[in-house]
């Protein structure tokens, strides 16, 4: 399924782009989207998009620490309804909880953790590519946002005791010294803040029980809806269902949802995606999941994808990760 970005999240993004002069109207022309969406809250923007539009930011700017405006545009609205439970909950840790909790609201295209390590509480993102590898201005640009909203909440500057950045170190450093205030580590297994432990669990000014509890009702119905309500992932649970009988044809996947296959697919493009493709990206997931069971043979795995020939899953599988499904096997069970 393709990854996407609130419109929230993107619209702090060009806002922080314009800081650095760029056009974003003419940015989101060039790259094919529609600028009035940042303004639609149910809108979403493909990850790939995304990555583009930081591309041409870069490039435009000729500055590649431009994520760290993020900084500058701190608003809870841009972590869409994520924001006010946290800016509602009684500590960072419990803020941070939640945003973990909520952060699919915000972007699909990350993983997100809130943990306790030695050397105090870690905020550790990993943001994923779709087709295209992710940049690390956008993994920079979270990092800047939470680290800025964590001041704005607690009324005072908020010092990491450690900064780590998944990107070589840069050739000018001095942006991210000057922001983070932190010691810093680039080439990091992941991107993360690490806070001190009495920074997490003071209280916060802006705390308020009742209205944690109204967010939280609010991010878990929203979670809901973005889950179930989206065609693309109706239509892949129905892809699940069919292939152990066959190759899925749209017709039946469209009769399934009690669609007719023109609005299937237009509603599948408004998401970002087409049939094929999500047909595609089911199977190549399934693959993987099914090839971690050892008592599972290669030819059950082709039938269960709904390959009449295993040929053609051979096929696809050396498309999709560029080696067999028995070299996959092996190196999962080295690795």
């Amino acid at each position: 399924m393709e990854k996407t970005t609130s419109s929230s999240w993107a619209l702090g993004i060009v806002r922080s782009l314009e800081m650095d002069g760029l056009d974003c109207q003419a940015l989101f022309r060039e790259l094919g989207l529609i600028y009035a969406d940042l303004e639609n809250p149910d809108a979403r923007f493909a990850q790939d998009s995304m990555t583009r539009l930081w591309q041409r930011a870069v490039e435009l700017s000729g500055n590649p620490a431009i994520g760290l405006n993020m900084a500058r545009v701190v608003r809870p609205a841009s972590f869409s309804v994520a924001g006010y439970a946290l800016m509602s909950s009684q500590t960072l840790k419990e803020g941070f909880e939640r945003l973990v909790r909520y952060q699919r609201i915000i972007a699909d295209s990350a993983d997100l953790s809130f943990r306790l390590i030695p050397e105090g509480y870690a905020l550790i993102l990993t943001v994923h590519g779709d087709r295209l590898p992710p940049t690390r201005q956008s993994a920079e640009a979270s990092l800047a946002f939470a680290l800025a909203f964590c001041g704005w909440l607690t009324g005072r500057p908020l010092h990491p005791r450690q900064v780590l950045i998944q990107g070589d170190q840069p050739k000018n450093v001095e942006p991210y010294k000057k922001f983070f205030h932190a010691p810093l580590t680039f080439n990091a297994p992941y991107d993360a803040l690490v806070f001190e432990r009495a920074d997490m669990e003071a209280p916060l000014p802006t705390a308020n029980a009742a209205m944690a509890e109204l967010h939280d009702r609010f991010a878990g119905e929203f979670l809901a809806r973005f889950a179930n309500n989206r065609v693309t992932h109706q239509a892949r649970q129905v892809i699940c269902r069919l292939l152990p009988q066959g190759e899925p044809k749209r017709e039946a996947v469209a009769q399934s949802l009690h669609l007719s296959q023109r609005t299937l697919q237009r509603r599948l493009q408004e998401e970002g995606t087409s049939f094929q493709t999500l047909l595609d990206d089911t199977r190549r997931e399934l693959a993987e999941q099914y090839l971690a069971q050892p008592q599972m043979t290669l030819l059950e795995i082709a039938y269960l994808l709904g390959f009449a020939d295993p040929s053609n899953f051979f096929r696809a599988f050396r498309r999709w990760f560029d080696e067999t499904p028995g070299e996959y096997r092996v190196r999962k069970a080295i690795d």
